[in-house]
């Protein structure tokens, strides 16, 4: 009689303190670990991300990540239920500015390369990186090759590249670094249709070659919907810019969807607390000062993170004299982090920050937009939820209160200066492919938060890092706070609307407990990671 092993999580890795990751051997195990997990979700379970050789599992809360951990290491994986789909044929032409690139890089020609990528059958095993981003397997490794050695800041929608063994098409503008090699026009993700992502997991894709692209044009009906003539706010000035946020999806990230949400959370959950909201109402999170806008109908605001000036106009009248001249109304400040009112017709301005860099402003009963996938919060990686606030653009009040407007000011923390701000940084999960040289300049220097930084993730200058391993680290989940190293050396640290999955390993995670004070450094600002010893041990028992 003979008898078999079962299959098990080879290891469990943590991605600071809400997430793990699970290696496994090989795609089949993913996949089943990936079904396991998703018919029978492990107690604090939250998000599943499969990659190429990983499971990543989010957990609510540091305690239960630690259980998730210990649990995966327990699981015997059973192989998922096989499904048959179509072919998803998309037309491309093939000019992407890497084409030469990869031709040398594969010994083919050009049309060399275009053969082979038309010439086989892609199966989508996974989706990441961005909604409607499929990492797609081919039938030969032909086309395998090293991602760029740094990212672009743009990709234009459309693109078809490749990276490493995967091809895939950029469903959107968004960084990135595979080589690219074509472009479509295709709509990789579309909230309108029933399924919003074009190829899911399982789905057969075969490239056809064509000498220009027909799109079709995005349905713009909504897009002037935004005038409402209730009770809210009238944006009078949008800033640098602002947005709507609340605390963010979560549980798509098998979608391609980030959790987005306010960067600082404290400061958004105090703005609602202010004005006696739900928790995670919708408020406006603006940057670096310049929002301005106008009471329709009797409102109660908060204005919570960056300390600033807080200025309000009232109405402006008209002499009752001979020229009839329009006089301007009286001036007045309001106090940060202090519920006040602004009667109808009555102009608020946000100053710049004297520090920090961003507010959240509450209105009570929380800014009524439309949900997308659960949440109000606009991604600005994944074009996910409202767009950017403009001229002349009303905001309506909604219903989301759960008491009475609070009475008193509430202490706001310190926000950051012109001094440096430290981030506690939890090692790993690929420490190991740095040597303690670099572990200890990441930790020995001051960064610069470069001009090129967004809410998809700071872009930092400094003495670039080293690697100690050559090569390609397969996709793999990641999240809000991980310090992702490219081969330049120069760290990105992820922020809430960041790519799901990345191939350049992580060298910590920012600890989640100082995202808050991550996203109130300005551009320009310097900051200094300080290591935490704070790795798990999942082979002890989880139970209590």
């Amino acid at each position: 009689m003979h008898t078999t092993t079962a299959k098990k999580v080879r290891s469990v890795r943590p991605v600071g303190t809400r997430a793990v990751l699970a290696e496994l051997d090989g795609l089949q195990d993913v996949l089943a670990l990936q079904d396991m997990l998703y018919k029978s979700p492990l107690p604090g379970q939250v998000d599943v991300l499969a990659a190429a050789e990983t499971v990543m599992v989010v957990g609510e809360s540091a305690s239960a990540t630690r259980a998730i951990g210990a649990r995966l290491l327990q699981l015997e994986l059973n192989a998922p239920e096989v499904t048959d789909s179509g072919l998803v044929v998309i037309d491309t032409v093939y000019d992407g500015e890497d084409l030469a690139d990869v031709a040398e890089l594969t010994g083919l020609s050009i049309d060399g390369v275009v053969a082979a990528h038309t010439g086989q059958i892609w199966t989508v095993a996974f989706a990441g990186f961005a909604p409607g981003f499929g990492y797609m397997v081919g039938e030969n490794e032909a086309l395998t090759v090293p991602r760029r050695s740094s990212p672009r800041t743009a990709v234009p929608a459309g693109s078809v590249a490749l990276g490493g063994q995967y091809s895939a098409v950029y469903p959107r503008r968004s960084p990135g670094g595979w080589q690219l090699i074509g472009r479509t026009g295709a709509h990789m993700w579309d909230l309108d249709r029933r399924q919003p992502a074009l190829v899911r997991p399982g789905d057969r894709v075969q490239y056809r070659a064509v000498r220009e692209i027909v799109t079709t044009s995005a349905d713009d009906s909504t897009a002037d919907s935004d005038h409402h003539t209730g009770p809210g706010l009238r944006i009078l000035n949008p800033g640098a810019q602002s947005l709507i946020q609340d605390l963010g999806r979560r549980g798509y990230g098998p979608l391609g969807v980030s959790a987005a949400g306010a960067l600082d959370r404290a400061s958004l959950r105090r703005a609602n607390r202010l004005v006696g909201n739900a928790p995670s109402a919708a408020a406006i999170e603006s940057v670096n000062g310049g929002l301005t806008v106008e009471a329709v109908g009797d409102q109660v605001l908060a204005v919570t993170g960056a300390p600033t000036t807080l200025t309000v106009q009232s109405p402006s009248w008209v002499e009752s004299d001979d020229d009839g001249d329009v006089q301007p109304g009286a001036l007045r400040t309001v106090p940060v982090a202090a519920p006040f009112a602004l009667l109808d017709g009555e102009v608020l301005t946000v100053g710049a920050p004297e520090a920090g860099f961003r507010n959240y402003l509450a209105i009570r009963g929380g800014v009524d937009v439309p949900e997308v996938l659960g949440s109000r919060s606009a991604d600005t990686m994944s074009g996910i939820g409202p767009a950017p606030l403009v001229v002349g653009q009303e905001l309506p009040a909604g219903h989301s209160t759960e008491s009475t407007a609070v009475g008193n000011p509430e202490l706001q923390p310190d926000f950051p200066g012109d001094g440096v701000t430290v981030l506690d940084v939890v090692p790993g999960p690929r420490d190991d492919w740095f040597d303690q040289t670099a572990l200890e300049s990441l930790t020995g220097q001051d960064w610069l938060v470069t001009p090129q930084s967004n809410r998809v993730g700071m872009r930092l200058d400094g003495t670039p890092l080293k690697r100690t391993r050559e090569g390609e680290l397969p996709s793999e989940g990641t999240m809000a706070g991980a310090l992702q190293i490219p081969p330049a050396g120069l760290p990105v640290l992820f922020l809430a609307d960041h790519p799901i999955t990345g191939g350049y390993p992580v060298i910590g995670v920012v600890r989640d407990e100082h995202l808050d004070l991550a996203a109130q450094v300005p551009i320009g600002g310097r900051i200094r990671f300080r290591l935490v010893s704070d790795t798990p041990d999942f082979s002890k028992n989880p139970e209590k």
